[in-house]
């Protein structure tokens, strides 16, 4: 907090774009797998099998795509931001705003409140306090954190962390395998995993007959196979390749050669989460079957607090009866760690896209001070919301956390999915087609998500009384329906309207990365307009906003320096919230011209270049035979 650049916007993205492969690499990894994860998928391992694993497989792929289809565009195209990327492709503003209220929405449903209630299980488990305390205690911490520092998150911290995870997550895993007997005690004694109270003459508590398959029943089961391949494949292409979170830090690489590293290094790396958490979790069914399968409701609200199901206590249970007491304290240190630096990079990731794309929209003049108060002021309005949504993550897809979090992915992402491949990959698309398959997608997510929270699951042996839409819908065929209706209507509007102009083509599709830059020559082009139009184009809308925060700041120092005498507490608290570097930088401040940023190089060397390619092929074979071997 001390050193870093807390009381400029420039202070937040000096990533810099001199990272080598493996902080990129541990980093994505490292902002992909929270603690809801390790809670989440060793939840559902316990209550359903391995079929959960999909989702982390299915990563292993779309986050190569990243690297080898998506980068390329991003780099030509010379964007810091998503929806900047969206707004240079198809111009307006409209998509941009709309596409930065969903991601908040998106950040608030999937992101906080799991993040949040998964820590909190976690203490609630370990010290026996009230679940809400202890969401309150980490909130707390946390807000104060973020609201104080700014985000000087360095992605080596990411690093550091994601060692030991692995360190401790791979000591569980040990030690709970050493419990059962291996992988062919866990085989066998899983089935026998049966909390003695549970209804007779039903299938309530009883582990599932294909819990060691990944490929299920297409029309009965939890998990069915073709929406595994198909319909979880959408929000997973949204989340790896056009979620602002993981472009960010593979923007960061010093050139193409890196992120693809880096995107390699995550792809073996998401191979381990059926090892490191699901089986975990199936293990920790085997050794308490009367807590984490507990099958009535009435137990289960005074186990852990949740009529649904505890199948979510699974991991903390573990690493609380299993682990000696040294190592006990390194885990619980490492969840929580995982949950601060995941929830600090997600507050400050939604208040810089309410302060830079919305908050500016509305007040284009502002001062820096006044983005500053507003990004910390919206951090804790976010906490707040959040608290409130917990209840509904509890209650959520029978007590499966990261079955919730899917769900909801598969409702809100695949129309933004869908908008970012037809931008990259067809030259045709426009900024209607683009608006209007957002919001009709949009709408019918939305639509079925609240159908969700009306009618939610029946607990086990209640009759199920919901609509058939919500009843018969799986969400993954939800999924891939939406992405259908988004993409019809995306080529229809686009084909009836005018096509996009050069500007918004060149160096922004897969088939125009290569062209040369458009040279900034204004005799050359039509109109005054038009050629305002280019310029601001060309220009990253990073550069702009560090400009016109540098013009107000120096004006704010005018104001500052008058009032030297202020009181000692007004001092603090500004410092605290890092706005005290006004007056010192009162005397010194001139006008600086905005440097450019540094921005990731196409260029890669052939050795290189062979190599990775070559380890492409072998990742890639490595996710079939998994998939096949495990479906």
């Amino acid at each position: 907090m001390w050193k870093t650049q807390r009381s400029t916007v420039k202070g937040y993205f000096l990533a810099g774009g001199q990272m080598v492969w493996w902080p990129v690499g541990a980093s994505l990894f490292a902002s992909n797998v929270g603690s809801g994860h390790f809670i989440g998928l060793a939840g559902s391992g316990a209550a359903s099998g391995i079929a959960a694993t999909a989702y982390e497989w299915n990563g292993m792929f779309c986050v190569l795509v990243l690297a080898w289809l998506f980068l390329p565009i991003y780099i030509a195209a010379g964007v810091t931001t998503m929806p900047e990327y969206l707004q240079k492709r198809f111009g307006g503003k409209r998509i941009q705003m709309f596409l930065a209220i969903l991601y908040l929405f998106i950040y608030i449903f999937t992101k906080i409140s799991v993040d949040m209630y998964a820590g909190a299980l976690f203490i609630q488990q370990a010290l026996h306090w009230d679940l809400y305390i202890a969401v309150v205690g980490l909130l707390a911490i946390t807000a104060v954190y973020t609201v104080a520092g700014g985000l000087a998150a360095v992605i080596y911290t990411d690093a550091l962390q994601t060692l030991i995870m692995l360190i401790g997550a791979v000591t569980l895993m040990v030690f709970s395998f050493i419990e059962v007997g291996g992988l062919e005690g866990l085989q066998t004694k899983y089935f026998d995993a049966i909390p003695s109270t549970r209804k007779e003459n039903s299938s309530c508590g009883l582990p599932r007959e294909d819990a060691f398959h990944i490929f299920r029943d297409p029309v009965n089961s939890d998990l069915p196979w073709p929406g595994v391949l198909v319909g979880m494949t959408i929000p997973s292409l949204w989340y790896w390749c056009t979620d602002q979170v993981i472009v960010q830090r593979s923007l960061a690489a010093k050139n193409l050669s890196h992120a693809k590293g880096g995107s390699l290094m995550t792809s073996y790396l998401k191979i381990l989460p059926l090892f490191m958490m699901v089986m975990p979790g199936m293990i920790s069914r085997i050794l308490f079957p009367d807590l984490v399968a507990c099958a009535d409701a009435e137990i289960c609200r005074k186990i852990c607090g949740n009529p649904s199901g505890c199948s979510d206590i699974a991991y903390p249970k573990l690493v609380i009866e299993l682990l000696p007491v040294g190592l006990r304290g390194l885990m619980m240190s490492v969840m929580i760690a995982a949950l601060m630096s995941s929830l600090t990079s997600i507050f400050n990731s939604a208040s810089t896209i309410f302060t830079m794309d919305l908050w500016k929209h509305f007040r284009p003049r502002c001062s820096e001070w006044e983005l500053m108060i507003v990004g910390r002021v919206f951090v804790l309005l976010l906490t707040v919301v959040s608290i409130l949504w917990i209840p509904l993550v509890q209650a959520g897809q029978g007590g499966q956390l990261f079955i919730y979090i899917q769900s909801i992915s598969s409702y809100l992402q695949p129309p933004v999915a869908m908008v970012f491949i037809l931008g990259c990959f067809w030259k045709r698309a426009n900024e209607k087609g683009a608006f209007w398959g957002l919001v009709i997608g949009l709408l019918l997510g939305v639509i079925r998500l609240v159908l969700d929270f009306i009618y939610p699951e029946p607990q086990c042996g209640e009759t199920d009384l919901r609509p058939g839409v919500v009843k018969y819908m799986h969400y993954l065929y939800f999924s891939m329906v939406l992405a259908v209706i988004s993409t019809f209507t995306v080529l229809v509007v686009s084909m009836l309207t005018e096509p996009p102009s050069e500007e918004m083509i060149s160096r922004l599709t897969w088939f125009t990365r290569g062209d040369l830059p458009v040279k900034k020559d204004l005799a050359v082009s039509p109109s005054p307009d038009a050629a305002k139009g280019v310029c601001e184009a060309e220009r990253p809308a990073l550069q702009i906003d560090i400009s016109i925060a540098s013009e107000n700041s120096s004006n704010d120092n005018k104001c500052t320096t008058n009032t030297k005498g202020k009181s000692k507490l007004m001092t603090t608290f500004l410092w605290l919230c890092g706005m005290e570097r006004k007056q010192e930088n009162a005397e010194n401040a001139a006008p600086t011209k905005p440097e450019p940023l540094p921005m990731a190089s196409l260029e890669e060397k052939p050795l290189v270049k062979h190599v990775l390619n070559i380890n492409l092929l072998l990742c890639v074979c490595a996710g079939l035979f998994l998939w096949a071997y495990f479906a």
